[in-house]
């Protein structure tokens, strides 16, 4: 059976449906082929059950910071009730309510394995064995996302360990984990777990610090109140070994240096894989289980005739949910004809850590404006250092910090530390994205008394 398509999308998550959807509206026939659940990882294993997960203890939290409040804080969090409600927001891991989006733009879903079968071309596996192939006229958009990386430590495959999907979808709290990695998902996690009632959490990470991306400041920050929480953070640290006896006895897993964690699980967060193994690219030229190198719009670069497009995580770019949208809609607009560019996957990726302080950061950091030789100054400010930040609760703490080119006078970088500082981010990625002069950024007056004033300090410190 073969079916034939202006483009065809491979993944329907987040980027898949929107470049799916805006290449729909724009006229195109347009087929997505999904294997698992339309809405794809972000929306059933990442993005929204992590934050419900995260979100009581962010509530009870902030409520503890406000006298008056504080005092009517009295219980814990109700795990049945927090629990009861991701699976509320995951729609219980079923994508029927996601179906209605794709028919109201007239995108055809095609249930099955996705693999490339030589130039536009893709034949799809269905769940009964039967082969169904679909041929694109004018364009393929690779959209499938990464895994989790199970790292080669003896014995940690056999352990059962956790990755995102299983926390993310776990039906109960253990009473002791051990979290293997403190980048986002793992720091997140580790918070997470420890406020919805694990008794002992301990985080490994073998670099120097936590989110080693990041500012040093952020990473230092962010321990300290892992600490203060109870949460047990061991860096520079290489695991080397992981036992789970029969039985309800615990797990063990061993460090280079000989010290032994106990616990009851084991979350891996140490990294992503593409996922590019079974796609078929190959029969392209394209080497399985690697990121699909892109241009500027966003076409495979070692792929003759521009047909072939990779959004999403699979290109490697930016492992972002917000960022794979947005590389969908460049796409999107190439292919329907429009001369556009993806002009911040590299430059301006915007970022938020959900822990508590919140670290959110956009463009470079300091060391990253460095490394590419450019002339900055670095202005730093506390966070709650601002009138908003007295009547937002007592002990607001963090620090907010802009990285300057000096050659050109306009922000390349942006970070702020604090609780709910989320919301801070999008003013500095208006700034960086549209290159505004400080001089002109001078007479955006935030509102007073808000966190924003922060920005009128910052600014201030640089020397306005």
């Amino acid at each position: 059976m073969t079916d034939s398509f202006d483009v065809i999308v491979i993944g329907a998550g987040p980027a898949g449906e929107n470049a799916a959807g805006r290449c729909a509206q724009g006229g195109l026939s347009t087929a997505i082929v999904e294997r698992e659940l339309v809405g794809g990882e972000c929306s059933y294993w990442g993005c929204i059950p992590s934050k419900a997960l995260i979100r009581p203890g962010d509530v009870i939290a902030a409520a503890r910071r406000v006298p008056g409040a504080a005092e009517a804080v009295t219980g814990a969090v109700d795990v049945t009730a927090a629990l009861g409600w991701r699976d509320d927001l995951v729609a219980h891991w079923d994508d029927r309510s996601q179906l209605p989006w794709l028919e109201e733009r007239h995108v055809t879903l095609v249930r099955g394995a996705g693999r490339l079968a030589g130039e536009r071309v893709v034949e799809v596996t269905a769940g009964d064995g039967t082969v169904r192939r679909l041929t694109a006229g004018r364009a393929v958009v690779l959209a499938t996302g990464t895994a989790a990386v199970i790292p080669p430590i003896p014995g940690l495959a056999e352990a059962r360990p956790w990755d995102n999907r299983s926390v993310t979808a776990a039906k109960d709290i253990p009473r002791r984990l051990v979290v293997l990695g403190g980048g986002a998902i793992g720091a997140e996690m580790a918070q997470a777990m420890r406020r919805l009632g694990s008794e002992e959490v301990t985080v490994v990470e073998g670099l120097d610090r936590l989110l080693a991306k990041e500012e040093p400041f952020a990473s230092q920050q962010v321990q300290e109140a892992f600490e203060a929480e109870g949460i047990r953070v061991i860096t520079g640290a290489k695991m080397t070994g992981v036992e789970r006896p029969p039985g309800a006895a615990p797990l063990r897993a061993t460090l280079e240096d000989g010290t032994v964690v106990e616990a009851d699980e084991i979350l891996v967060a140490v990294g992503r894989r593409p996922r590019t193994d079974d796609l078929g690219v190959d029969t392209v030229g394209l080497e399985p289980g690697q990121a699909v190198d892109v241009d500027e719009r966003l076409r495979a670069t070692a792929v003759a005739g521009g047909w072939l497009y990779a959004v999403g995580d699979c290109n490697g770019l930016a492992l972002l949910t917000h960022m794979g949208k947005y590389q969908a809609r460049i796409a999107a607009d190439v292919i329907l004809g429009k001369e556009i560019t993806d002009r911040s996957s590299r430059d301006v990726v915007t970022r938020v850590t959900f822990t508590d302080p919140q670290v959110c950061a956009v463009g470079l950091t300091e060391a990253q404006a460095k490394e590419r030789g450019l002339d900055v100054k670095v202005v730093d400010h506390p966070t709650g250092g601002v009138a908003g930040g007295s009547v937002t609760g007592k002990g607001f703490a963090g620090t907010s910090r802009l990285v300057v080119d000096q050659r050109r006078r306009v922000i390349v970088g942006a970070t702020f530390t604090g609780p709910g500082t989320a919301d801070l981010l999008h003013s500095a990625t208006i700034a960086i994205a549209g290159e505004v002069p400080l001089d002109r950024l001078w007479h955006a007056v935030p509102p007073f008394p808000t966190v924003s004033e922060v920005w009128l300090r910052l600014l201030e410190a640089y020397g306005l």
